[in-house]
């Protein structure tokens, strides 16, 4: 049996395990806390393995080499926090549209603007899925251990080459800056995806094939010819002012999601069977509300915990159901209220749908948590 060494990692080394153990050969970013060491350790891991690395000269560069790099046919990533996110959204839009893979790594910090560098927030969850213009494809992952961002780094990088889409792991400052012990994963244990390769002539080639839902997709260098844009375009790649090719490709790109849903959605559940209130969140939050959970089922309290491990596509089904079953759902997050929108316009009245709320760079602990669960003993 092989041996699975235990390592006591950062979490943003976490992240760059997971990256390197889904075969990410190419890494293009700028310096940015608190995802700094994403980068730091990338430079030094890539070039022993054949890989690149590049420091760019802004986020905009770092995400636009990123998508060179994939064109190029390597799993390529760049890492960032909130200001670098923003910068990022138009290249973002741009690979959505020209169906490129990629992963973005956004280690949230506490905003708008400069904000407070060093500290948490969860004030991103909205940008990963409306940051940039147009109707357009989502996918966000949200760890909330060291372990989970190396597991979920790799799954991210499955879910982009899948699917010809970029993929946003989310995390905050604290899960990046934490250390905890992890066993590390060897050959076979995680899944691991790679993009469909086509197997035509080069002259015979489409990179956006449309009797494909998602269509293979060549490496630049290795004889297929192909044009890529950010404007809406033709099997051919080219440019089109065709509204019923322009209006089915973009209705393909987000059917492309929304049909696989259920193969994207993965949620962890804790003792949901006979809750009476239900706890919804994600990140270091979600370690809060554990511990909030486990105190109030001591106390004779019926509640539960549901955190999901993928916030976009939000999973509605799951929220949906679990609404019919309780009195509440207590929706704590290091913002002033992103995600429970969300859980109100799922849950649709059925049940009371509260906030718990923090941005002074500070966590939210247990006993907050467990303050407003103790309302419904």
């Amino acid at each position: 049996m092989a041996d699975r060494k235990k390592k006591f990692l950062q979490g943003n080394e976490a992240c760059v395990e997971g990256a390197l153990y889904a075969g990410c050969m190419f890494f293009a970013g700028y310096p940015i806390t608190p995802s700094t060491e994403v980068a730091e350790g990338l430079s030094v891991r890539l070039p022993k393995i054949g890989g690149k690395f590049i420091q760019m000269e802004d986020e905009i560069g770092g995400i636009a080499a990123a998508i060179g790099g994939s064109l190029a046919g390597l799993k390529s990533m760049t890492a960032t926090s909130g200001p670098g996110f923003s910068l990022k959204q138009e290249c973002l839009g741009y690979a959505c549209l020209a169906e490129i893979p990629l992963v973005i790594v956004n280690v949230m910090r506490g905003g708008p603007s400069t904000g407070y560098p060093t500290g948490p927030s969860q004030s991103d969850i909205m940008q990963a899925k409306w940051g940039t213009h147009g109707d357009h494809p989502a996918i966000s992952v949200t760890p909330s251990y060291v372990q989970e961002i190396l597991s979920e780094t790799v799954r991210a990088f499955n879910l982009a080459e899948r699917f010809r889409t970029p993929v946003v792991v989310l995390y905050d400052e604290i899960l990046g800056h934490m250390r905890e012990p992890i066993t590390m994963p060897v050959p076979g244990d995680l899944e691991i995806i790679d993009r469909m390769r086509p197997d035509c002539k080069p002259e015979d080639y489409l990179p956006y094939d449309d009797k494909y839902e998602i269509a293979p997709l060549a490496p630049f260098g290795a004889g297929y010819r192909f044009h890529v844009t950010g404007l809406n375009h033709k099997q051919d790649g080219f440019p089109t002012n065709d509204s019923k090719q322009i209006g089915a490709n973009n209705e393909r790109i987000m059917s492309k999601i929304e049909n696989h849903k259920e193969e994207i959605w993965k949620n962890d559940e804790l003792m949901l069977d006979d809750a009476e209130v239900a706890v919804f969140t994600i990140g270091s939050t979600a370690r809060s509300a554990r511990f909030a959970v486990l105190e109030a089922r001591k106390a004779g309290i019926k509640a539960g915990l549901i955190r999901p491990l993928t916030i976009w596509p939000f999973p509605d089904k799951a929220v949906r159901e679990l609404a019919k079953r309780v009195k509440a759902i207590i929706v704590p997050e290091l913002n002033l209220g992103q995600m429970i929108l969300e859980v109100e316009r799922v849950s649709g009245a059925a049940c009371e749908v509260v906030g718990i709320n923090r941005v002074d760079g500070e966590p939210i602990t247990p006993m907050q948590i467990l303050d407003v669960i103790k309302k419904y003993k």
